[in-house]
């Protein structure tokens, strides 16, 4: 099961149909789409050295820069592709209808991006950020010889997890989930960063459940499966702080005065409930092993990034 698992998770890809925005379009008739299979755990920008020649002889004058948009909204390109495929498809899309653009870099959305030095400076950051979570320092990550990778997956497994949560909350309920409403930007999403602590207790199995709750206290103080009924939540000082990426210059202590105005305002009323649960394209039940999860959907970088969406009362999203 261990292996077949690995397989699913390194060998997940995922079809695209990557269209040009029409403004870029010089040539009649415009070309079609381009049709690629990305790797879950690729990022976007790398796709450029298959669709940048694809395109180029309908592409006006100017200097290239790729950036990606699906229903209008850019795509933050340090996220991984599986990632964003799983936050933004609550029902998936297959093929994934994306546009791709050659002109006018939104970076009043995205931060640069330079290709793939970029992509794997971006990368190296969130793996320093990872370690240091898991060991308290980022020093193995300078100088990755077999012994050190061996060391940090060693103290993964030791039961200190680095977890990137995507939290999207909404206030429309919805049971199928093509009638999910649609992210059209970003501000929807709240991005964390945290350790998960394994706790084994004889006779019990530490499980997704039980790690959902210690990452999300400020929703759950009981954390309800999906589908049963869920609890009011407890007033507590604990907040989260939200972090896009590893180069974010937002720091701490605005991530904790935004939530606890938040926390503030919601806490004591709202009742949440979790409408989904994807990590790896995978739905898990929440009765799951957590230590499964981090055995086989942990991304190379040591991440386990997950994305939920939790339901709460109009005007409490986060």
């Amino acid at each position: 099961m261990h292996m077949e698992a690995q397989k699913y998770l390194w060998e997940g890809a995922i079809p695209l149909q990557i269209h040009l925005h029409e403004s870029e379009v010089t040539t009649l008739p415009p070309p079609p789409p381009a049709l690629i299979l990305a790797p879950r755990m690729g990022y976007l920008p790398l796709l450029s050295a298959l669709v940048k020649p694809y395109f180029s002889s309908a592409l006006p004058p100017g200097v290239d820069t790729v950036w990606f948009e699906y229903k209008g909204l850019p795509l933050k390109w340090y996220i991984p592709t599986g990632v964003l495929f799983d936050l933004l498809c609550a029902e998936p899309e297959r093929p994934w209808n994306l546009t791709v653009h050659f002109r006018g870099y939104p970076g009043n959305i995205l931060i640069p991006c330079e290709g793939e030095d970029s992509v794997k400076w971006s990368f190296i950051n969130s793996l320093k950020e990872a370690a240091y979570i898991i060991n308290g320092n980022s020093k193995n990550v300078m100088n990755m010889s077999q012994s050190d990778q061996l060391e940090l997956w060693n103290s993964v497994m030791s039961g200190r997890i680095p977890v990137r949560l995507y939290v999207w909350s909404v206030n429309e309920d919805f049971h199928d989930l093509e009638d999910a409403p649609k992210i059209d930007s970003w501000d929807k999403i709240s991005f964390i960063n945290r350790p998960a602590e394994i706790h084994t207790e004889e006779g019990k199995c530490f499980t997704l459940h039980d790690a959902l709750k210690g990452l999300l206290p400020e929703f759950f103080s009981d954390l309800p499966l999906i589908g049963e009924e869920s609890p009011k939540l407890e007033d507590e000082d604990k907040t989260k702080i939200p972090s896009e990426d590893a180069s974010s210059n937002r720091s701490a202590e605005e991530g904790v005065e935004n939530l606890c105005e938040h926390m503030e305002s919601s806490c004591t009323t709202t009742i949440a409930e979790i409408k989904l649960v994807r990590i790896q394209g995978i739905e898990p039940k929440l009765e799951i092993p957590f230590s499964w999860v981090v055995n086989n959907l942990m991304n190379p970088e040591h991440f386990l990034h997950i994305c939920i969406c939790i339901k709460v009362p109009a005007g409490n999203t986060i």
